[in-house]
């Protein structure tokens, strides 16, 4: 990976980070559920962004998977795999993949 492209994926790791934080002391604050699910658009926003950069020649490789990995587990750590079955679509990919 060129500098350039690791340094990119630092800062948007950082302002992850920041926006994660500001999340949970919103969340402390009781804010509104409008602005918390803004701020919940713009961090997936943000990791999917995150996830195109690793997935994508140059980068791509099985390494930039595993780190792909790590930062879902990192930002969506309590995200069960059943809740991903109430999606039809999304539950016959699993079904597929499982199989």
């Amino acid at each position: 990976m060129k500098k350039v492209e690791v340094l990119k994926l630092m800062d948007l790791i950082e302002d992850i980070k920041k926006l994660d934080e500001l999340i949970a002391a919103n969340r402390k604050k009781k804010t509104s559920d409008f602005v918390l699910n803004q701020y919940e658009a713009k961090k997936l926003k943000m990791i999917g962004s995150i996830i195109n950069e690793l997935a994508n020649p140059p980068i791509q490789s099985l390494e930039s998977y595993l780190l792909i990995k790590k930062i879902l587990n990192k930002y969506y750590p309590n995200i069960a795999e059943d809740e991903l079955m109430n999606d039809g679509d999304i539950s016959k990919i699993i079904a597929v993949i499982e199989g």
